[in-house]
């Protein structure tokens, strides 16, 4: 059991999720053994308060826990993310019966739960047609539509769900996979974390009890959501974490070739100034705003892994060599939760601007 991020155990549950990293780019690969992993060391006890069988983890550990995971394997880092989320909102519910129902199977790991409220976000919610839509019945409401990116809906038993009925209120409901009318496509064939097995949930006359329901109906359900929400600290400690496994690389291949130390140290330096900087904001003691640095930590991970592959050559463009895995992954920070302003910063830098330029 991991208690706190200092203990030696992280350490040797990365090795073991690095090791088993390589064989995630097969073909329908899913981080089965990795989430059994994290489930041994306690890991799914970390986002859960002291009340509801968890360990308490601060957000300020929390984000030091996702560096090392994601140094160690992304894909797995990021199912954490979008499982954890679903975890916290079913603990955040007053509905006590839907609680009390599936947070021990969620802590031992018995079960998966991923979330399904990326269409309740500013990027779909003024659609003229919501992408998931609601409509209140005298027993509860009645789905219609779909979840468009939801993380391991294939093996997830919970769906933490998000819809907007017709007069603009959102809920948020314990969507079961096992109810009538819900169904999973295949997951989507992505740039990189495939593995992810992310892609859409459907609904058609999806009857849900009020007894499933965790928040809502209510207006701007989403408004003032932290932790896996957009430009939340956690994706950029995802980001921060794979810059960090690059530069790693970039610093073994420097101890052999003297003229790589200067590039390399530079990229650390900024790493670890970056690293503070996002663990003080999580502990709420630092000036940085999360979308200054979701900026910065996008920019570090785009040249980090290009300047992996760039120190590995040709046998970094290999499809076995880890580099290249390493610079896809990196893409998928730019279209992430990835705010606006935060698209914006990135746009400009790649054309030559400062990327800090302009954010609030």
């Amino acid at each position: 059991m991991i208690l706190t991020p200092a203990d030696p155990g992280l350490e040797e549950l990365c090795g073991r999720l690095d090791a088993l990293s390589d064989g995630l780019s097969r073909d329908g690969a899913w981080p089965h053994e990795q989430l059994r992993l994290c489930g041994e060391y306690g890991v799914f006890s970390w986002f859960l308060s002291r009340a509801g069988g968890g360990l308490g983890w601060s957000a300020g550990d929390i984000v030091r826990g996702y560096l090392a995971l994601s140094s160690a394997c992304l894909t797995t880092a990021f199912v954490l993310t979008q499982r954890s989320g679903a975890c916290r909102r079913i603990e955040a519910t007053s509905n006590t019966g839907v609680k009390s129902r599936l947070l021990p199977g969620l802590l031992s790991g018995r079960s998966f739960a991923t979330l399904g409220i990326s269409q309740l976000t500013t990027s779909r919610r003024h659609l003229a047609r919501p992408a998931m839509r609601a409509e209140e019945t005298r027993g509860g409401f009645l789905l219609n539509g779909y979840s468009p990116w939801v993380t391991g809906a294939d093996h997830a038993d919970t769906v933490v769900a998000g819809a907007t009925l017709p007069d603009g209120r959102d809920l948020i409901v314990a969507l079961s996979t096992r109810t009538a009318g819900v169904t999973v496509p295949p997951p989507a064939c992505l740039t990189a974390l495939t593995a992810s097995h992310t892609g859409p949930v459907n609904c058609e006359d999806v009857a849900i009890g009020r007894e499933e329901i965790l928040a809502g109906p209510a207006l701007d359900l989403m408004q003032g959501k932290s932790g896996a929400a957009t430009g939340g600290y956690e994706t950029s400690a995802l980001a921060l974490g794979l810059a960090g496994r690059a530069i790693r690389f970039s610093e073994g291949e420097a101890v052999k070739r003297p003229d790589l130390s200067s590039p390399v140290n530079s990229l650390r330096e900024e790493w670890t100034a970056l690293r503070d900087g996002l663990i003080s904001a999580a502990a709420g003691n630092s000036g940085l705003t999360g979308t200054r640095i979701r900026a910065r930590a996008n920019s570090l991970v785009l040249r980090a892994t290009h300047a992996a592959l760039a120190v590995a050559k040709g046998t970094g463009y290999a499809v076995e060599h880890p580099a290249g895995r390493w610079c896809r992954e990196g893409l998928f920070f730019l279209v992430w939760s990835c705010p606006r302003p935060v698209m914006e910063a990135n746009l400009r830098e790649l054309a030559g601007y400062s990327a800090e330029e302009e954010i609030e």
